[in-house]
């Protein structure tokens, strides 16, 4: 099968399974990142050896995604709007934990301590260390990293088992507004200034992150040697 037929077969199924404004949305987001999850990593995640890792990942993804917002609201008080969103933005993604902690106990898989992946540590590296630049930087990054949840969690969830394709599918609407939301607040922590470049610095980045080789299997790894 070809890319365009393949990107085809994959808009389908999606279609069945999803309404309209969140596929819209998921449009966006593909136009935002500037690659898709590669073959490889869909493949690596299908394995059935992989499965109970792909869930301890998630889940630790989710709970330091909250941990994030909650961070952010500590250090830069005074902004109500930003504050509205990270808290429910947190509240989400420990739902979210929960929910995952729930399929890995119903199917008997152990919680244990896993090393994270060089994803995230590796995108914040170019966050410019000064105020407000640092702020507007670490909101750019939670959007890559919200858009790219997003758009892994509908590649993937096709190729699942019912249980949890229909749970990822089920995570998109709220994955795809944190990404706008993070986008919308780094916009506006940047008063007005052009942000476009810095989104193209740490997407660029990002890209290689995701299309180049690593070394173990995570939610947000490379492609796996």
């Amino acid at each position: 099968m070809n890319s365009l037929s393949s990107v085809a077969s994959h808009s389908v199924v999606l279609a069945n399974y999803l309404p309209a404004p969140v596929i819209t949305a998921l449009t966006r987001i593909q136009q935002f990142l500037h690659c898709e999850t590669p073959d490889a990593w869909i493949q690596a995640a299908k394995r059935s050896d992989n499965q109970a890792l792909l869930l301890l990942d998630h889940a630790n993804c989710e709970k330091k995604a909250a941990s994030t917002a909650v961070n952010l609201m500590y250090r830069y008080v005074g902004d109500f709007e930003m504050m509205h969103k990270m808290s429910r933005l947190a509240r989400e993604e420990l739902r979210h934990y929960e929910q995952v902690m729930q399929i890995m106990q119903n199917r008997g898989i152990a919680y244990e301590q896993i090393t994270p992946c060089r994803y995230a540590g590796e995108l914040r590296k170019p966050v410019r260390t000064h105020e407000p630049a640092r702020f507007v930087d670490t909101l750019i990054v939670g959007a890559i990293i919200e858009a790219r949840s997003c758009e892994r969690f509908a590649k993937l969830a096709p190729h699942l088992d019912d249980e949890l394709k229909t749970f990822y599918f089920s995570l998109l609407k709220s994955e795809a507004r944190h990404y706008e939301d993070y986008l919308h607040l780094a916009k506006k922590m940047a008063g007005g200034e052009d942000i476009s470049e810095r989104v193209n610095v740490f997407l660029a980045l990002e890209k290689n992150l995701i299309e180049s080789a690593d070394t173990e299997f995570r939610f947000h790894s490379g492609i796996l040697q």
